[in-house]
């Protein structure tokens, strides 16, 4: 984003702040994520403390969609003359960047937002969220403020007969996000809170006794699977699946041992089929056409989840920005982002495209970078160092970094040294250990006293 000086609303004193004022994600492809986070034109003044967004005009291109869109705060009162001047030079920024087959008739008639609200709602519903559905879970939102204040349990499971049809999956996933982004933001009190809330509710809705359930099934599913342990094979898992009591266990075990369910597998079970007769040909004719329906299933889901990945590091590849792009994504990045990063570096590199290996490689070391604890590294600076003088010298450097963190990471380190065997080893680690643990005790003590 361009860096501009701009006077503050506040105190009038100049400012330089990073102002963005075209989201095109022809351009940029994270600039659809930027814009729906809102976290965008924040002007800070280091004068008098004001904070606030930036009234600005606005355009949202995304050419996929045909959608375009301005919006020039009415707070600005700005003549209209002056807005058409203004809006006509961030048109030709968009158009001048698109290739001319691109170039269709939309563009010569943008859609004018008298909000900014009511340009991220276009922009949601160009994704197939209607206002409606955004309405729904500003009501959940509105639900969940509302129960996490009620301490009394028959009040609350009286407001829950009355507000149950908002109490859904959404619900649900509404709250782990919120429990997760408080134990990322370190608010342990509103993670406990809400997860506290999550476990009354869970017996008293209808969705929540669904997932209980479907809890205990997997449970004992896994419990099943864990029995066989290293015997394994297709011949009694075909088992397992014929005595299966309901549909609900039958997914769960397809989805947790898909790969067991091959060629091989349904070669098994025909044969099956073909030395039946009666009532059990035809049962198990019913099993081989549910779990290929199943085994369909989950492989486009599973090839859904990897594309989705595919083109966020396609996206990341185009961002002009990379560390914004990441930064943006981080809730989206799992394991099946992770594994298409490696098959796209492998495949850069088999090509000889050594500027796009660098560049997925970048994006590998930044996300490894981003997840490791920030005490990894202090942990092993100082394992590192091998007199006991020179470590004593660097915990004094690093005094305010030498806490709980510090001393469970290096805890956990010299524990899987102790399963080593390798008594040299072990007993350096116990005197950085009792160094460390010593050297806390008296910093504790030198605070209280």
């Amino acid at each position: 984003m361009p860096r501009t000086r701009i006077d503050c609303p506040n105190c009038r004193q100049p400012v330089i702040a990073e102002i963005d004022q075209v989201f095109d994600v022809f351009q940029d492809p994270s600039a659809k994520q930027r814009f729906m986070s809102g976290a965008f034109n924040v002007l800070q003044c280091q004068a008098c403390g004001y904070q606030g967004m930036v009234a600005i005009p606005l355009l949202y291109h995304d050419p996929d969609k045909e959608l375009l869109m301005t919006f020039v705060p009415p707070e600005m009162g700005m003549p209209r003359n002056e807005q058409e001047r203004m809006i006509g030079s961030l048109l030709n920024q968009v158009i001048n960047a698109l290739p001319q087959e691109k170039r269709k008739g939309y563009l010569l008639n943008p859609q004018s937002a008298l909000t900014l609200q009511g340009m991220v709602e276009r922009v949601l519903e160009s994704e197939g969220i209607t206002r409606e559905m955004i309405q729904a879970q500003q009501q959940r939102v509105a639900l969940l403020r509302r129960l996490i204040t009620i301490t009394d349990d028959s009040v609350l499971t009286e407001v829950v007969s009355q507000e149950e049809k908002l109490i859904d999956s959404e619900f649900f996933m509404l709250m782990n996000r919120l429990i997760e982004a408080g134990m990322a933001g370190g608010d342990q009190e509103s993670a406990r809170r809400l997860a506290e809330l999550q476990k009354k509710l869970l017996p008293i809705t209808e969705y929540g006794r669904q997932v209980q359930e479907q809890s205990a099934q997997i449970q004992s599913a896994i419990n099943e699977l864990q029995a066989l342990g290293q015997n394994l094979n297709r011949e009694n898992f075909l088992d397992l699946l014929t005595k299966s009591p309901d549909e609900t266990r039958l997914s769960v075990l397809v989805s947790l041992a898909r790969p067991v369910l091959d060629y091989q597998f349904f070669q098994l079970l025909s044969e099956r089929i073909g030395n039946a007769s009666g009532e059990q040909k035809e049962s198990l004719s019913e099993l081989r056409a549910r779990l290929l329906e199943m085994v369909q299933e989950i492989d486009r889901q599973m090839e859904a989840r990897q594309q989705e990945a595919r083109n966020m590091i396609e996206a990341m590849l185009k961002a002009s920005d990379l560390q914004e792009a990441l930064l943006q994504s981080i809730p989206a990045i799992d394991e099946f982002f992770m594994q298409e990063l490696s098959n796209s570096i492998n495949e850069a590199r088999r090509q000889g495209n050594l500027e796009r290996s660098a560049k997925l490689n970048q994006i590998s070391e930044m996300i490894e970078k981003m997840s490791s604890p920030p005490e990894l590294a202090l942990v092993q600076e100082f394992l590192e160092i091998e007199s006991q003088a020179e470590r004593q010298e660097f915990l004094e450097a690093h005094a305010d970094q030498i806490g709980d963190g510090f001393i469970e990471m290096l805890a956990n380190i010299s524990s899987q040294v102790e399963a080593s065997g390798d008594h040299e080893m072990i007993e350096r680690f116990r005197q950085a250990n009792r160094q460390v643990l010593g050297f806390s005790m008296r910093k504790n003590l030198a605070a209280g006293s």
